[in-house]
């Protein structure tokens, strides 16, 4: 009970935390708080940004959170939120505006401050932001948080048949483990928009170039 006290606690002080900066930087919901991210070199390419909306970018637990707020107009757990939103700024390379407006569209209780800070928060640009380069990876993000798979099996029902052990990267699995459980990869769930190794190296080489 003191721990989720606690959390509560913590949220509401993010939340004024994010009213403080909105009301003395009213560019916050354009505008980089941290100057220098002005010249970073974000990848402004709709046929990624697409499927990242859609819940379609063949990485499940994304796929999963996306299509909750497709859904529903919430993402509850406020880690799959993290999740999503590194993956569109860091592994896709999407400017954070793309995702703060998408959340803006879809959530039913969006808040201007906190949509804001939050997106800058996870693009790094925030005030007291994560750092660039912490980029989560989404397959054990998800065996940490969804170790079951019972959230991804909710909203990525495709993939319900795979065993736990290829639930978090189907495309890990043999042929016929996806088979066995109905997925072709590429028709019935999408392959990977992204290597996620890959894309986390050419993230870590973007943010080289406007680090000080």
């Amino acid at each position: 009970m003191e721990t989720d006290l606690d959390c509560f606690h913590s949220e509401l002080g993010w939340r004024e935390f994010s009213y403080y900066l909105l009301y003395h930087f009213l560019t916050l919901p354009e505008q980089n708080f941290q100057a220098k991210f002005d010249g970073f070199p974000w990848q402004d390419d709709p046929e990624k940004l697409r499927p990242w909306q859609k819940g379609l970018t063949g990485i499940p637990i994304v796929d999963a959170g996306m299509r909750e707020l497709r859904q529903t107009g919430f993402m509850q757990h406020n880690r799959v939120r993290m999740i999503v939103g590194s993956f569109l700024v860091k592994n896709l390379l999407q400017p954070w505006r793309h995702g703060e407006a998408w959340f803006w569209d879809c959530l039913v209780d969006a808040d201007l401050s906190s949509n804001s800070a939050s997106w800058q928060w996870v693009a790094g640009s925030g005030a007291d932001a994560a750092p660039y380069f912490r980029v989560f990876n989404p397959v054990t993000q998800g065996q940490k948080f969804d170790p079951d798979g019972e959230y991804i099996r909710r909203y990525v029902p495709e993939l319900s048949g795979l065993p736990n052990k290829f639930l978090f990267a189907p495309w890990e699995a043999d042929d016929n483990v996806l088979y066995q459980a109905g997925v072709i990869l590429g028709e019935n769930y999408p392959a990977p928009v992204v290597d996620l190794k890959k894309s986390r190296a050419k993230a870590l080489e973007a943010w080289q170039a406007i680090r000080t």
